[in-house]
C-alpha cells in the first residue's frame, strides 16, 4: 500500500468539499483530478501542458470542481517560488523501492473551490508531487536529446503518488482524468493496488491519448520494477511485441479513453495511423471517442492582445497589417505589402511535414517572404538555414521560441504552414484562424476537423511534394485577390474555437463513466 490506512483516514477526514455540477448515482457531488506530465506555465514541451490547463480552467470556470496534479519539476518551482506544502511527506511504495513524495499546492489557487483570476474566473487547484531525485533536473523527460534512463520509475512514481495524495485534494467519488504514457499507470495501478479500497473502488478512469507516438514502452522486466503483477503483462493489457507498453496499459484498465479530435480517433484504429497500437484502440469499442480540443480565446484574441504591434478585429483589420509590417521589421524582411509572408511555428521535427517544404519544387524561389519559428532536429535546422543564408532578404529561421513571438508571428503572418505527416489535434491552426491568418495544412487528425478548405485555410491530402504544391499555388492565387483573401480571413476569425462545446462533451464522457447525471 502507498499509504498505511491511519495515513488515509487522516487524510480524508482533512479533504475539502466538492460542489461540482456533477453528480454520482446516488445524488453525491464529483469532481475531476487531471494528471499531467507537464502543465502550462509551469513546464512544457508542446501542446500538451497547455491543453490540459485549457480544458481544466474551462472546466471550473463552468463550476466543475477541477484540479491537476503534476511533477514538480525544477523548472516548475522556478515559476512557483511561493509553493505551499499540503500535509506532511509520505511514504510511497513502488516496486521493492520505499520512497517519500510531498504534495504542494500553489497559494492563490489553493482554496476548497479554486481562486480567481484578475477576470474573475474561477480557475482550477494546482499540486505537485515533488521528490527531488526524480524531478529536481534540468530536463522534463531528458537532455541532449535523449530520454532519462530511468523514465519508467519516474513516472511509475509519479502515478503512484498522485493516487497516494487524492484523499487529500478531493473527496470520492471522483472522475481521475490521465493524460498520455507518463500517467497511464494511474489507471492500472488504482485497479489493481486500489481495487479493493472504497474510496478508490468508485473512483472513475478516463485515460486522454494526445500523441499516440509516445507509448512508453520498457523491458518487461519493468513490470515487477514497478510493482505490477506479472499476470497483467498479457497481450489484451500490457505486453506489446515483447514490451512493457504502459499506454497500451492505461487504455486496457480505463473505463473510456479519448483522443484529441474525432478524425484522429479513426485515423488510430487503422494499420497505418494506429502506431502499432490499432487493434488495442479498436477493441475498447465505445469506450473511445475522439473530443476536439478548444485553445483560451481571450488569450488568442487579436482586439485584446498586448503582444502585437497593433491590435485588430474582423470589423477593422487595419492593425492586421501593422502587424505584418512589424514581423518584417523584426526580422530584417523587405516591407513588401504585395507578397505573402509564410509562417511556421513549430517544433521542426519529421512529424510536421518539413520534409514537404525542403522538397526540390521551388518552394524556396516563389516570390514570398518565409519565417520559421521553433527549433528541433538538427537535419531539419540546418537545411532551413542554409536557405536563409541563400536568400536573406525572403527567408529568416528563428530557433529560440518565446510565446511572444509566436503571438507576433501568427498575427504578422499571411499563411501558416502545418503540412503534418500526423496531427491529433493541433492548436496553431485554431490561433491563426482567430488571428485572420489562413492554415495551409494536410488534412489529418485536427487539421481536417478545424480548416475548412478555400473557406477558412488551404487543404491537401496526399503526403507528397505535389499535393503540397497544389495547396501553395491555391493559396498565392487567392493572395492576389484581395477580396476573396480578406473574405476568406474574416471568416477564420468568426470561427469558434473555444473549449464550450468540447468541454460539455467532456462532461456527457464523464457521466457515462460515472452513471451519474447532471446536478
Amino acid at each position: 500500500m502507498p499509504l498505511s490506512p491511519e495515513a488515509l483516514a487522516e487524510a480524508l477526514a482533512d479533504a475539502p468539499p466538492d460542489l461540482p455540477p456533477l453528480v454520482a448515482r446516488d445524488g453525491r457531488p464529483v469532481g475531476v483530478v487531471h494528471l499531467a506530465g507537464e502543465l502550462a506555465p509551469y513546464a512544457r514541451t508542446g501542446g500538451l501542458g497547455e491543453a490540459v490547463a485549457s480544458l481544466a480552467t474551462s472546466q471550473a470556470a463552468h463550476g466543475l470542481h477541477a484540479a491537476i496534479v503534476m511533477p514538480l519539476y525544477r523548472q516548475a518551482r522556478a515559476r512557483t517560488p511561493q509553493l505551499v506544502a499540503v500535509g506532511e511527506p509520505y511514504e510511497v511504495l513502488v516496486g521493492p523501492r520505499r520512497e517519500f513524495a510531498q504534495l504542494f499546492t500553489v497559494p492563490d489557487v489553493s482554496t476548497r473551490d479554486g481562486a480567481e483570476d484578475r477576470r474573475g474566473r474561477v480557475r482550477p487547484r494546482h499540486f505537485f508531487i515533488g521528490n527531488d531525485y526524480y524531478f529536481d533536473r534540468a530536463g522534463i523527460y531528458g537532455e541532449g536529446g535523449g530520454d532519462y534512463a530511468d523514465n519508467a520509475r519516474r513516472y511509475a512514481f509519479f502515478c503512484a503518488a498522485a493516487l497516494a495524495s487524492l484523499p487529500r485534494i478531493a473527496r470520492g467519488p471522483l472522475v481521475l482524468h490521465a493524460h498520455d504514457w507518463h500517467t497511464a499507470l494511474a489507471p492500472v495501478y488504482l485497479r489493481t493496488w486500489w481495487a479493493t479500497h472504497p474510496f478508490y473502488r468508485e473512483a472513475s478512469t478516463v485515460l486522454s491519448v494526445h500523441n499516440a507516438g509516445f507509448q512508453g514502452h520498457f523491458d518487461p522486466a519493468a513490470v515487477p520494477d514497478l510493482g505490477l503483477p506479472w499476470e497483467i503483462y498479457n497481450f489484451r493489457q500490457l505486453e506489446w511485441y515483447g514490451r512493457a507498453n504502459m499506454l497500451k496499459g492505461g487504455m486496457a484498465f480505463s473505463d473510456a479513453v479519448v483522443t484529441v479530435s474525432p478524425t484522429h480517433a479513426a485515423e488510430l484504429r487503422t494499420p497505418d495511423g494506429g502506431f502499432g497500437l490499432h487493434d488495442a484502440f479498436r477493441s475498447l469499442g465505445d469506450r473511445f471517442v475522439g473530443i476536439v480540443n478548444g485553445i483560451d480565446q481571450n488569450l488568442w484574441d487579436p482586439a485584446r492582445d498586448p503582444r502585437l504591434a497593433a491590435r485588430y478585429s474582423r470589423d477593422d483589420m487595419a492593425g492586421k497589417r501593422e502587424c505584418r509590417a512589424a514581423l518584417q521589421r523584426m526580422y530584417g524582411l523587405p516591407e513588401r505589402p504585395d507578397v505573402p509572408i509564410f509562417v511556421m511555428s513549430a517544433r521542426l521535427v519529421w512529424q510536421k511535414g518539413l520534409d514537404l517544404l525542403l522538397a526540390d519544387t521551388g518552394f524556396f524561389d516563389l516570390d514570398a517572404q518565409f519565417v520559421f519559428l521553433g527549433a528541433g532536429e538538427a537535419r531539419y535546422e540546418e537545411a532551413l538555414r542554409r536557405r536563409e543564408a541563400a536568400a536573406p532578404d525572403r527567408v529568416r529561421v528563428d530557433t529560440a521560441f518565446t510565446d511572444v513571438k509566436e503571438h507576433q508571428l501568427i498575427a504578422g503572418g499571411d499563411v501558416l504552414l502545418m503540412p503534418c505527416q500526423y496531427e491529433p489535434c493541433g492548436l496553431t491552426q485554431m490561433r491563426a484562424q482567430r488571428y485572420g491568418t489562413l492554415p495551409l495544412v494536410r488534412a489529418v487528425g485536427g487539421l481536417a476537423d478545424t480548416v475548412e478548405n478555400g473557406v477558412t485555410g488551404f487543404v491537401f491530402g496526399p503526403y507528397d511534394a505535389g499535393a503540397f504544391m497544389g495547396a501553395v499555388v491555391r493559396a498565392l492565387r487567392t493572395h492576389a485577390d484581395r477580396a476573396a483573401w480578406d473574405a476568406m480571413a474574416r471568416e477564420a476569425m468568426a470561427r469558434d474555437f473555444g473549449w464550450a462545446a468540447s468541454e460539455a462533451r467532456y462532461l456527457d464522457l464523464y457521466r457515462r463513466v460515472l452513471g451519474g447525471t447532471a446536478a
